[in-house]
């Protein structure tokens, strides 16, 4: 570029700094802001139990996880995607492996060193961090923005820019640092934002108190969902999740809490099918309750006939009582296919990650608002949604890619900018 340009980038999640990074590369003097003490909140947590970096899945299967947004979201991937990640770690000093499930991890399984030689690369770039500077918004001037104004401890700040990434995040683990107040202020600003939704997330079950004190915490192993929306969306998956003292949650709910989620938006609830046994077919099934117990309890000979105990025994005594539980093809049938009433998603503050956001056609061919001439969007904040498995964080830092080129192609002067 003809002269030198600064750009700030606002978040300092992967899709913040890694905008920052593609930015930097070229020669922009790049100032990152962050509301928190420190960059990379929410992916140092999602590393604690391993840090799934994406998955290994041929990238048709991939690009498939994006339902909808498939559509906005491949062109990303394409430039920057599963692959490209792990080249991209490896260059950080990061092996990586595949694990069982295909998801890919660094080979100590930690999110810290890599974030750690990440911010290092940075700095060395000259990228400069401000911490603790939370983004107010715009200051104006008879209702033209002239500046960026941050919070801080030594109070407010106004910061001027020739151009803007916003990497926000959603609205969901707000203590981490991405609560959705961006929201309104964009839509202030004439941005069409999609209300903030909970994704990959829990859902309430009215239990009863028994079952709730009793088995709140323990895990349905070894078992398959499925659920179909009024429109015939279905979903069908073996897996495992956890009951909680309101409901249910785990990895096998996050993949169909989209669908889920919208079929209570639509209908006041949704109702998930439960096969307790899915190796065993229902003729199997219904022979082992229909076999004569002698003077055995049930649960004697559930357990002895089926393996049925603990958590899914109580989850039949829970939906069929006392009654249905003696009723053998009504206890077959619901061993094989338990309904579920499902009556809330969990608040988007306790979900993994947010659906909705700012919608794409609120944006041109460069990630750049059409309503905000030079400010760029990138990440969770974005009218998108993924399941757990990679899929999230590598479109993330694909986004952050994609934002800052547009950047440098919108300052250099090869794109008009209204």
């Amino acid at each position: 570029m003809n002269t030198p340009k600064t750009v700030a980038v606002i978040g300092g999640g992967p899709a913040g700094l890694m905008a920052a990074e593609t930015l930097s590369a070229a020669g922009v003097q790049v100032d990152l802001y962050d509301a928190m003490p420190s960059v990379g909140r929410k992916f140092l947590l999602a590393g604690r139990g391993g840090l799934n970096l994406t998955h290994s899945e041929p990238f048709e299967v991939f690009v498939q996880r994006f339902g909808d947004r498939r559509a906005q979201i491949e062109p990303m991937l394409r430039d920057f995607g599963p692959d490209a990640l792990r080249a991209w770690a490896q260059g950080l000093g990061v092996e990586t492996f595949v694990g069982t499930s295909g998801r890919v991890f660094p080979v100590d399984m930690k999110a810290a060193p890599l974030l750690r030689a990440w911010l290092q690369r940075l700095r060395g770039a000259g990228v400069r961090f401000h911490m603790r500077h939370r983004w107010q918004g715009w200051s104006s001037s008879e209702g033209v923005p002239t500046g960026l104004d941050f919070a801080t401890p030594a109070g407010r700040v106004t910061v001027q820019a020739d151009a803007v990434v916003l990497a926000l995040g959603g609205a969901s683990w707000p203590r981490l640092g991405s609560d959705g107040a961006w929201a309104p202020w964009l839509q202030a600003r004439g941005v069409d934002v999609a209300p903030l939704q909970p994704a990959n997330c829990g859902f309430d079950v009215a239990w009863s108190e028994h079952f709730a004190s009793r088995f709140a915490g323990q895990p349905f192993k070894s078992v398959a969902i499925r659920a179909v929306d009024a429109s015939g969306r279905s979903f069908e998956r073996k897996g495992e999740f956890v009951a909680t003292a309101t409901g249910i949650e785990g990895s096998l709910v996050y993949a169909a809490s989209a669908l889920l989620r919208d079929e209570i938006a639509k209908a006041g609830h949704a109702t998930l099918s439960i096969d307790l046994l899915p190796d065993r077919s229902f003729e199997q099934v219904h022979a082992a309750v229909m076999h004569p117990r002698g003077s055995r309890s049930l649960s004697s000979h559930l357990k002895s006939r089926l393996g049925l105990e603990g958590i899914k025994a109580g989850v039949l005594h829970e939906a069929l009582g006392r009654d249905g539980m003696q009723a053998n093809e009504t206890l077959s049938r619901a061993i094989k296919a338990l309904p579920l009433r499902l009556v809330a998603p969990r608040p988007v503050a306790e979900a993994i990650s947010t659906a909705g956001g700012v919608r794409f056609d609120a944006l041109d061919a460069h990630a750049m608002l059409r309503a905000l001439p030079h400010v760029h969007c990138a990440g969770e904040m974005l009218d998108w949604e993924a399941p757990t498995g990679g899929y999230l964080l590598t479109a993330s830092m694909a986004s952050g890619i994609a934002a800052a080129r547009g950047v440098l192609q919108t300052l250099d002067g090869r794109v008009s900018i209204l």
